[in-house]
């Protein structure tokens, strides 16, 4: 499969201001610094990107085989579909509904190629701002042919944190250059290898929607490779089966059952605690995410859609 090329100069504003960019092209980047992969056994503690209300953006990324041909013809999702969600936190008779996401998918065109741009937004509600402020945006330009990632960013804004990411792809060289700003820290730049099914975390939900996932086995396992903090992590999900799973806010689905391997992060507990419900439908939809933390439980529930390109077979009615 060919990728798209991505050369490029790069614009940095100083340490402790808004923005990194990227323009036209140049070469020359790829010899900024050596490539950094974590290794499998290396399981280091991530940065707060994969918390609440993101902290769910990584389990869809485990959803699809390591094949030589990673390139999917969308059947799952059209422009203007619009997916919202909150999340609860759980702890013994506690349940306070703290936060909420939502995505979307709109046209757009980068450097005159015909792309998917898809966004992800997250937001703790106003109330619990003084315990823990979370305002998140992510976004991500994907090649409408192949679904392959060409351009990711990220301003991710959770307690103290203040952090903002920029990933280009050059899916043909399989490298992906990064520019990453952890608050007031010096701006780090790296060229990191992935290989030929390397997606980030956004496009990896989009991704996984296309997966037939028929001929999987309860148990079987389905290794990803996820570029995650300017990092390449090598993972997996656990396929479950197959059950039906009522929701107060839609109804009942008969759905797919997943649970990711998770690396370890500042609340996550490592291993295979989190599971995941998608609707068993073309459609895919994530319909419920569950999953334990250091002290208490975090839930994330479908509770509207619209724009959906497929008739909802999975619903029960």
């Amino acid at each position: 499969m060919n990728g798209i090329n991505c050369y490029f100069k790069i614009r940095i504003t100083a340490p402790g201001t808004r923005r990194a960019w990227f323009s036209a092209p140049s070469a020359e980047t790829e010899a900024i610094a050596e490539p950094r992969v974590a290794r499998p056994g290396a399981q280091k503690k991530l940065n707060r990107v994969c918390l609440p209300p993101f902290f769910f953006l990584t389990l869809f990324a485990g959803n699809f085989s390591a094949q030589e041909k990673c390139g999917v013809k969308n059947s799952a999702f059209m422009f203007d579909e619009e997916l919202q969600y909150k999340v609860i936190y759980n702890w013994g008779p506690i349940w306070l509904e703290s936060a909420y996401a939502a995505f979307t998918v709109k046209p757009a065109n980068l450097n005159g190629k015909a792309c998917y741009l898809f966004n992800g937004s997250g937001s703790t509600y106003p109330k619990y701002d003084w315990f823990y402020k979370v305002r998140d945006v992510f976004e991500t330009y994907v090649d409408t042919e192949s679904l392959r990632p060409l351009k990711f960013k990220a301003e991710i804004l959770e307690g103290s944190k203040n952090d903002r990411h920029t990933y280009v792809f050059n899916n043909s060289a399989k490298k992906v250059y990064t520019i990453i700003n952890h608050g007031k820290a010096p701006v780090a730049i790296d060229t990191v290898k992935i290989n030929a099914c390397s997606i980030d975390v956004l496009t990896a939900i989009y991704f996984a929607r296309n997966i037939d996932y028929s001929t999987c086995k309860v148990r079987d396992t389905i290794g990803i490779s996820l570029i995650l903090d300017g990092k390449l992590y090598p993972i997996y999900v656990r396929y479950l089966g197959k059950e039906v799973f009522t929701s107060k806010e839609l109804g009942k689905y008969n759905c797919i059952k997943f649970s990711p391997l998770l690396v370890e992060g500042s609340i996550f507990k490592k291993g295979e605690g989190m599971v995941v419900w998608v609707t068993n439908d073309k459609n895919k939809l994530p319909i419920y995410i569950e999953t334990p933390i250091t002290v208490g439980t975090i839930k994330v529930k479908l509770v509207s859609y619209k724009a959906l390109r497929n008739v909802e077979e999975a619903k029960i009615n």
